[in-house]
């Protein structure tokens, strides 16, 4: 059987800033756990940012991307739009309320808040959001 990382429920790709703040090392959490309870897959965002070939075409072909930022500085977003990826879900933290800080004793509650925005943002819930229709043409493995 062949190893794909975007078959089957491994069709969205998750991509967290991981920055320097609680919301940064959140949006981090909720893609690490996300990925191990099987709802997509984690990638690498600072190889898209890199501009590395097979990143960043692992990123066009994936059908459904979901770019955890942090805050509104958009990190993610910036990177994706950069790379020119047109198609992608955008959940940032702060907008859903949970403060910017330095303080890395991250709640639960936290991160299960942003793991639920995730996957409304992937089901198409968020306003905003735009998911690709496009198939998949090749694996996210880069």
């Amino acid at each position: 059987m062949e190893n794909k990382c975007c078959a089957a429920n491994n069709d969205i790709m998750l991509l967290a800033c991981s920055g320097g703040s609680n919301v940064g090392q959140l949006s981090n959490r909720a893609a690490v756990e996300l990925t191990q309870e099987g709802f997509g897959k984690m990638y690498c965002l600072a190889g898209i940012g890199a501009q590395l070939k097979g990143f960043v075409q692992s990123a066009k072909d994936v059908p459904v991307i979901a770019a955890i930022d942090g805050c509104a500085v958009g990190c993610a977003k910036a990177i994706l739009k950069n790379a020119d990826i047109p198609n992608y879900n955008t959940i940032v933290l702060t907008d859903l309320g949970i403060e910017k800080n330095k303080n890395f004793n991250l709640s639960d509650e936290d991160v299960r808040k942003v793991k639920d925005a995730v996957r409304a943002a992937c089901a198409g819930q968020q306003p905003g959001a735009s998911i690709s229709a496009a198939p998949a043409k090749g694996g996210c493995c880069g």
